[in-house]
């Protein structure tokens, strides 16, 4: 089969990043690259899902944003310090 070459800006880092990890994952550029167009041919179409995001927030941070409304809600149900120097020496002491 014939190859031709494709030609693509990216930024920089990025290119760093994706290298690190098709390395990881024993693929060159080219392969992933590759991959990505096989994929999108045989989908029909972008092979992931494409949409806006608007500052959605991942799991951990929807649970970290639920237990601090519960916090504002109930505050007496949550142990309070006198300083930060209190809270850190619990810390080091649970340690």
């Amino acid at each position: 089969m014939a190859t031709t070459n494709i030609n693509v800006r990216v930024d920089s880092e990025l290119k760093k990043s994706a290298e690190t990890l098709f390395n990881d994952l024993g693929l060159n550029m080219s392969t992933a690259i590759t991959m990505f167009l096989k994929n999108a041919v045989a989908y029909d179409g972008i092979p992931f899902e494409i949409k806006r995001q608007h500052n959605i927030p991942n799991t951990e941070t929807k649970a970290a944003l639920a237990e601090y409304n519960s916090m504002r809600e109930d505050p007496a149900s949550y142990k309070r310090y006198q300083s930060f120097d209190d809270l850190m020496k619990e810390v080091l002491d649970d340690a």
